[in-house]
C-alpha cells in the first residue's frame, strides 16, 4: 500500500485529488487529509435542502458535491479525512468494517473505546465521531471517512440547520445524530496535526507501508483540472440533482406570500406566489421573470435589481421575496 502525503486544504481540490488517485494507480493507496471549513454532500443528495443558505452565504463555506453516497457533513480544519483507494471483488462494496478497523486499532492504542455502529458510523461513549463512505469505480473501491477531532461545533450545527420539510425530492436525506470530538477522550492532550501524523504512522504500520508519493507539478496540473472542470462547478455542486420542488410561506406587513418552486437541474423552471397580498400588476408577470433562472441567491438578486415589487406585492421589498424564496 502506498501512503500519498500532501497538505492541501482547499475542498474542491481534494476531492479531484480522490477521483485522480482512483484512475491513476494500479497500487493500493491511502491518504489522511484536511479540508477548510466547509460543506460535503452525498452524490444523491439535494444540497439545498441539506444546507443553511444564510449561514453558508455568511461564513462563505465551499459546498463539495462527494462522488460517494451517504448524507451530508461539515468539515473544518479541526476535522481529519481518510481514504483508502483499494482493488477489490465484488463483493466487498459496503464492508465498511474493512475499512474502519485500522482506524479502531490505532484509536485502542490511545486506550480510546470506539466501536462500528450500524452501517457506516464510529462512536464513543454511545455518540458519533465518525461518518464513512464508499463508491465502486470498474474494479476499485474508494472508502472515506471523517473524524470530528476538535471540530467548531457552533459552525458544524448552524451550516447543517437545514429545514428540510420545505423540500420535496428524491433525494437521500442526512440523519443526523449526537456527535462529539474525538480530542475530549484523549487521555493525553494531542493537537489535530499531532492526531494525524500519530494516524499516519499507525496505519503504515499496520500495512508494512513504506512508500509514501508526493504529487509531482504535473500531477498537480492534471488535479486542478478534474477541479475546474467538475468539483469547483456550481452544476455539479447544486445543480445536478434532478428535480425537486421547494415550497414556504411568510407573513410580512404586507401580508401573507405563499411560493411554490419547481427546480430542475438547478434551474427554475415554474414559480407561483399566492397570498392575501394587494397588487396593482399582474404576478404572472413576477414570476416569469424567474423562469430559467438559477436557483441561486446571487442570481436571483440579480433579477430583483430591475423589478418593482411593489407593483405586485404592495408594501413588499426584494429582502421579503429573497425571505420566502429561500
Amino acid at each position: 500500500m502506498i501512503f500519498i502525503e500532501h497538505y492541501n486544504t482547499n475542498p474542491y481540490i481534494n476531492h479531484a485529488i480522490e477521483e485522480y488517485v482512483m484512475d491513476k494507480f494500479s497500487e493500493d493507496c491511502f491518504m489522511i487529509w484536511r479540508n477548510r471549513p466547509c460543506i460535503l454532500i452525498g452524490k444523491n443528495q439535494n444540497t439545498m435542502s441539506e444546507i443553511n443558505v444564510n449561514y453558508v452565504r455568511k461564513h462563505n463555506l465551499s459546498v463539495v458535491r462527494r462522488m460517494s453516497g451517504g448524507g451530508a457533513i461539515f468539515n473544518d480544519l479541526g476535522t481529519l479525512n481518510f481514504t483508502f483507494i483499494v482493488a477489490v471483488d465484488d463483493n466487498t462494496f459496503a464492508d465498511f468494517g474493512r475499512f474502519t478497523e485500522p482506524i479502531v486499532r490505532s484509536l485502542k492504542k490511545l486506550n480510546i473505546d470506539v466501536e462500528l455502529s450500524g452501517r457506516n458510523d464510529l462512536i464513543v461513549n454511545g455518540r458519533k465521531f465518525s461518518g464513512n463512505s464508499q463508491c465502486k469505480h470498474e474494479n476499485k473501491i474508494l472508502h472515506h471517512g471523517s473524524i470530528l477531532f476538535s471540530v467548531n461545533m457552533e459552525n458544524l450545527n448552524g451550516a447543517l440547520n437545514a429545514n428540510s420539510m420545505k423540500f420535496s425530492d428524491k433525494s437521500v436525506k442526512s440523519v443526523r445524530s449526537r456527535v462529539t470530538n474525538l480530542c475530549e477522550y484523549l487521555k493525553k492532550p494531542m493537537t489535530v496535526v499531532e492526531f494525524k501524523d500519530f494516524l499516519i504512522k499507525s496505519i503504515m504500520e499496520e500495512f508494512k507501508c513504506t512508500s509514501i508519493y508526493r504529487f509531482s507539478r504535473d500531477d498537480w496540473k492534471k488535479i486542478k483540472k478534474i477541479s475546474d472542470q467538475k468539483y469547483a462547478l456550481w452544476q455539479w455542486n447544486y445543480g445536478s440533482f434532478k428535480r425537486f420542488t421547494y415550497s414556504n410561506e411568510k407573513k410580512f406587513r404586507g401580508g401573507v406570500v405563499q411560493v411554490n418552486i419547481n427546480v430542475y437541474k438547478g434551474i427554475i423552471d415554474s414559480i407561483k406566489f399566492f397570498g392575501d397580498f394587494f397588487s396593482s400588476g399582474e404576478i404572472g408577470e413576477l414570476e416569469d421573470k424567474f423562469i430559467g433562472v438559477k436557483y441561486d441567491k446571487d442570481e436571483i438578486l440579480k433579477v430583483l435589481k430591475n423589478v418593482n415589487v411593489e407593483k405586485y406585492m404592495h408594501s413588499m421589498s426584494n429582502e421579503n421575496i429573497m425571505e420566502v424564496m429561500f
